[in-house]
């Protein structure tokens, strides 16, 4: 139905060029296009989980301020539970960030954040619902977030926010250290956050660098280690910008019921969640390698998915695949570099091999 005149006027013109989130539909066997975990909780895991869904009862609001999952967080992550801002995945502490932090810099201007470009989508998609002019920067020519380009945007537009994925997403890359110093150094009046979703995966956090400078914020997430159906991320910052972005946050917005099992998670099933990452990394390094040797370019990977570089087109791989039951992720509507490059999550052993039985099949 065609929305009426008088609500279509209601409608800001700019959402226009936006598009709902939409993850490709259809029945798979095996689905490594979201960069979720395999579940590989054991049975005693999934019991405790259950037992713990129940726990809190359904008649009652839950925890306003989510205090056990923030200490169960600061217990894994190193940070305080002041310090900790809990959301409905990554996803609305971006939308809290951006709701807070929309003071324009200039009179008549709109706010403006600046990011990588291919990144999370979500920094963009949020941003520009909310008004915000969005620059975006190509990533460098290994795949990874350029720090000159970085710091020239963020003096060009005068940033209210800098987004950074490390690991990056699509792409497996990450920022160094010394990156993130240097850009927060540069960007000392915008708010840089640092999105670590998949740093579980990689050899080091860049966590450790939260007290190095005031502008620095840092994501983290439950969703790529096994638990994305419960849509628990946070936001580590200083204490005092927590409390400015908490009085935009929706009153009981983390269910009672996701508290509580992500709380056990993180408390009682601490090593069963090390082990997934373990597995994941494992499966990683072997995937590569098979890969490899069927003749497509895989990027150094330090998350729980691989950026590849297809021997034949992209999306005729893509297309072989999913004719065999098999769906990853294809960046080919994209155009550019993007358009020979697949996405490719890190399954559980038996999903990799039907992965690659079925490249092997189709041609590689």
């Amino acid at each position: 139905m065609t929305l009426s005149p008088p609500l279509r006027a209601l409608v800001r013109e700019d959402l226009a060029e936006l598009e709902a989130y939409a993850p490709h539909e259809g029945a798979f066997e095996v689905r490594l296009d979201a960069n979720e975990a395999p579940d590989l909780f054991s049975a005693d895991a999934h019991a405790r989980l259950s037992r713990a869904a129940l726990e809190h009862g359904l008649a009652r609001y839950p925890d306003v301020r989510a205090r056990a999952l923030k200490d169960a967080i600061a217990r894994r992550t190193g940070a305080r539970p002041e310090e900790l801002l809990v959301g409905v995945g990554s996803d609305e502490v971006i939308a809290l960030l951006l709701t807070a932090l929309d003071r324009p810099r200039k009179k008549g201007q709109p706010p403006a954040i600046v990011t990588s470009t291919p990144t999370f989508v979500m920094y963009r998609v949020s941003a520009k619902a909310r008004g915000y002019v969005v620059v975006e920067v190509p990533l460098d020519a290994r795949w990874r977030p350029s720090l000159p380009s970085l710091v020239h945007a963020v003096g060009m537009v005068e940033a209210n926010i800098v987004f950074v994925a490390t690991p990056n997403n699509p792409t497996g890359t990450t920022m160094s250290r010394d990156d993130v110093l240097a850009l927060a150094a540069a960007a000392k009046d915008s708010l840089v956050v640092i999105d670590e979703a998949y740093a579980p995966f990689a050899d080091e956090s860049l966590g450790e660098l939260f007290d190095s400078a005031p502008n620095l914020a840092f994501l983290g997430t439950l969703s790529k280690i096994g638990l994305a159906a419960l849509r628990i991320g946070w936001l580590r910052a200083h204490p005092e910008l927590v409390a400015e972005l908490d009085k935009v946050r929706q009153p009981y917005n983390v269910p009672a019921v996701t508290q509580r099992m992500a709380t056990v998670a993180l408390d009682e099933l601490s090593g069963e969640l090390d082990g997934i990452v373990s597995l994941v990394r494992e499966e990683r390094t072997r995937l590569t390698l098979e890969l490899e040797r069927l003749g497509h370019a895989v990027t150094p990977s330090a998350a729980n998915f691989l950026w590849v570089k297809t021997a034949r087109p992209a999306a005729e791989v893509f297309e072989a695949l999913a004719a065999r039951s098999v769906l990853v992720r294809s960046f080919h509507q994209r155009g550019g570099r993007m358009a020979s490059h697949l996405r490719i999550t890190i399954g559980r052993p038996s999903d990799n091999d039907r992965l690659l039985s079925a490249l092997a099949s189709c041609g590689g």
